[in-house]
């Protein structure tokens, strides 16, 4: 029996269509995943649902009433249930207090709680593992102990059905196994689940059924084998099949014998969440590498560590040189430049002005040099150079992105999710552009990439990174062989 059915739901934030036209349901017992890349809509949906957002169109009909646009409070007491992504703890109560909130009744003329919801509070915490630390505040808390009490408190209603956004964020291997186990059980035991995640291989071992998504819209659905393997999600994923890549290409990187970057991490921690561990890489002088991964595997938070942005365990080399300490402006100073996922551009200033930025530590003369060398690599920047950068389309907004980080005159560029929402002809572009580059400048790159086919075509050596941890390394022409099929 349909439990949600959800038809033609959109929402449109200013210029972004967040979700477009988005349809599917899920019945009694049944637990349905969402799955896509960053900006697919997975949340927003959510959201939607919750009545946290209300959407511009379409209809929301739970246990068949029509809750489009109502209240969240009003749905929650119909029998729906979300748990958020970031754990947000009253941290004056106690875990048993914090789950005991979550079941107070709507009405100031009850105002205190009886033993009926004592139990109910108790027997939540019971079914997520969290019996022995019900007089402890959240603070005392690790990490996946935290994710335990926001399930709890979801859980101590019995909703009849349980929305759940990145359960697994931030988990180690082990503990995102726990949680596995935790959503398995509440499936075995008929609760109706939908569950968001970027861990595709976790989503895909729990749910019975996949709905894809990219830029908003649905682009399959099905058994978690039929959707993983679909083409078009795939492609969406990483690109192009990687057998259209030439595996014998020849790579005119001129690669020399200087170890450039020596990386070995230990952990990375944002608060109790770990979101890297044993990270060991490098990088020689002259070389093109790619850590390849899904989205938030780990890339981003390996690039803002080299960076000095995020604090660390463990040490980073640059040119035999410890990183540990040095501000990040030292950092940026001594050869490291950063073309970063959100692109971070002044847009109201012009092209010229944000590429005469990237080079303020330059002499006129110089920065006047490296701009006219920016302007070869990208043409479209010369015709655009007294535009606004919002007046962009994205993948000019992208060119100029690492035509600022190029002004540095970098000895070690990072390129994070630089083919992210581009079209297939722009990211053409950027790799002619970037195999231009290299060959006539010998430039190091790290490239932190969710496309297989673009880091494939141009990488000399490839590290695969999976929740947080390296799970292979090696040669580009072997990954397609040894790899390639298994990673979603």
């Amino acid at each position: 029996m349909t439990i949600l059915d959800i038809s033609k739901i959109s929402k449109r934030f200013g210029g972004l269509q967040a979700v477009d036209q988005i349809s599917f349901s899920v019945a009694e017992g049944e637990v349905v995943g969402l799955i896509g890349p960053n900006g697919s809509g997975k949340s927003t949906t959510l959201s939607l649902i919750m009545g946290v957002v209300r959407p511009d169109t379409g209809s929301i009909k739970f246990q068949g009433h029509e809750i489009a646009g109502h209240a969240t409070h009003a749905i929650a007491k119909r029998g729906m249930a979300m748990v958020f992504q970031h754990s947000r703890p009253l941290h004056r109560q106690t875990v048993l207090e914090n789950i005991k909130l979550a079941l107070l009744p709507d009405t100031i003329f009850q105002l205190f709680t009886g033993r009926q919801i004592e139990e109910q509070a108790r027997n939540a915490a019971r079914r997520v593992g969290l019996e022995d630390v019900l007089d402890q505040r959240p603070d005392s808390l690790p990490f996946a102990d935290l994710r335990r009490l926001e399930l709890a408190k979801a859980l101590a209603a019995d909703p009849a059905i349980l929305l759940l956004d990145e359960p697994f964020a931030g988990l180690a291997p082990s503990e995102t196994r726990e949680f596995s186990e935790l959503i398995v059980s509440m499936r075995d035991a008929g609760q109706a689940i939908v569950l968001v995640d970027h861990n595709v291989k976790a989503v895909s071992g729990l749910v019975d059924r996949i709905v894809a998504m990219d830029a908003g819209q649905k682009i399959a659905e099905g058994t978690p084998e039929q959707v993983t393997s679909d083409e078009k999600v795939r492609e969406v994923y990483f690109g192009k099949s990687l057998d259209t890549v030439e595996k014998t290409r020849e790579r005119k990187h001129r690669v020399g014998e200087h170890r450039l970057l020596d990386v070995n991490i230990e952990s990375v921690h944002y608060g109790r969440a770990e979101a890297l561990r044993n990270i060991q890489l490098h990088v020689e002088e002259g070389e093109f590498v790619s850590v390849v991964g899904l989205n938030g595997s780990g890339k981003t938070t390996l690039f803002n560590s080299l960076l000095g942005f995020v604090a660390y365990q463990g040490d980073i080399q640059w040119d035999g040189q410890s990183l540990r300490g040095k501000k990040p402006a030292d950092i940026a100073t001594g050869g490291i430049a950063l073309c970063p996922e959100t692109r971070e551009l002044f847009t109201h200033m012009s092209v010229l002005e944000n590429l005469e930025l990237g080079g303020h530590a330059l002499d006129n003369a110089d920065r006047r040099a490296q701009v006219d060398r920016i302007f070869e690599l990208f043409p479209r920047l010369r015709e655009r150079a007294k535009q606004s950068a919002f007046t962009l389309s994205g993948g000019e907004q992208q060119m100029l992105t690492i035509g600022r980080a190029l002004m540095q005159k970098p000895r070690l560029l990072l390129l994070d999710e630089p083919t992210l929402g581009l079209a297939p002809l722009v990211i053409e572009n950027i790799s002619d552009a970037l195999d231009k580059l290299q060959q006539d400048s010998g430039l190091t790159v790290l490239l932190a990439e969710q496309n297989l086919t673009f880091a494939v075509q141009h990488s000399n050596r490839i590290y695969l990174i999976e929740t947080g941890s390296l799970q292979w390394n090696g040669a580009a022409d072997r990954f397609s062989e040894e790899v390639g099929a298994d990673i979603l």
